[in-house]
This record gives structure tokens, sequence and C-alpha cells, in this order.
């Protein structure tokens, strides 16, 4: 997000209190501390409380948002993206399929990697009678960073050239 939007000194972070361990949020926060940049994390631990937090972080004085991964934020995906475009805060978010449902960008695995690659080996293994504390822990391999250029021209944004070079997708 901070090379996506050059000069920018103020981030929020949209995180699920129960799946974004705390030391995750303060490493983020170290992360951009080290750019000069401001982190503020807004956390829901419901459904209800998503809108609510995008508004909060929009008037904490965020210039952007980084809606990190978790089963509640992206069931709640559109309402962020409606949100964050009536706001006009620019969205970063998890899952490339984010800035192809109108997000401005995503960066991240796909869901069909996750699900049918990685989740179907794993349950055939279960399915086959292997024990779970036998099945080894696998990690996406491939990510992808799609940028939604209708989002941007919405926002008034301009991409850095070395952004649209970088991206795997552009979405015009």
């Amino acid at each position: 997000m901070i090379e996506l939007i050059p000069g920018m000194r103020h981030i929020a972070a949209l995180a699920d209190a129960n799946q974004t361990p705390p030391q995750q949020l303060q490493a983020l926060q170290d992360a951009a501390r080290a750019h000069g940049v401001e982190l503020t994390v807004q956390q829901i631990a419901k459904p209800d409380e998503v809108g609510g937090a995008v508004d909060a972080a929009k008037a904490a004085g965020a210039a952007a948002l980084n809606v990190l991964a978790s089963p509640i934020l992206n069931f709640q995906r559109q309402l962020i993206i409606e949100r964050t475009a009536a706001l006009r805060l620019p969205a970063m978010y998890q899952w490339p399929e984010s800035a192809e449902d109108g997000g401005l960008a995503g960066y991240g695995p796909r869901y069909i990697q996750l699900f049918r690659d990685i989740l179907s080996r794993q349950l055939i293994k279960l399915l086959q009678g292997t024990k779970p504390e036998d099945i080894p822990v696998e990690q996406p391999t491939t990510f992808e960073l799609v940028i939604n250029l209708n989002t941007a021209k919405a926002l008034g944004l301009t991409i850095p050239e070395s952004m649209l070079d970088r991206a795997d997708k552009l979405i015009e």
C-alpha cells in the first residue's frame, strides 16, 4: 500500500480480533513505522462491526486501508468495497479476487489455490486414513498482485508505473 500510494503517511489495518494475533499486528505497525507511516488498527470481532470499523479508519485520518485476511472480512468484502468507495478510501485486500470484485488492489494467493489444490490434497489424505498430525502443513506458493484501474480512477488515484509493471493483472 505504501508503494501503491506514494507520500501517504497514515494507513489503517482492518483486522479480525479472532484471527489476527497481536504479534502480527505489532509487526505490521513496526514495518509501517520503519517507512515513516503511522498505522492504526481497527479490530472487529463480529460481521456487524465491519462498517463501523471502516468508518472509524477514515475518521481517524487514514489515507488508505489494508484489509487483512479473515473469513469474516472476506465474507463482508462487498460491504467493505462499497463503504471504502463511498468514503474515497483506497483499500488493499489479501486476495486478488477482491480487486476483481471492485476493490483497488489485492495481493496474495487465489482462493482456488488454497481450496482446490492445498486443502483438497489434505482432505484426500485424511479420507485415506492419514492422521492429521502426519499431514504436512502447506503454504501457498503463488501470489498475485491485481490492481483495479477503474477503482483507482474513481478514487482519483494515479498508480505509479512501477506498480503497474509489477502487477500480474490490471483491470481496466
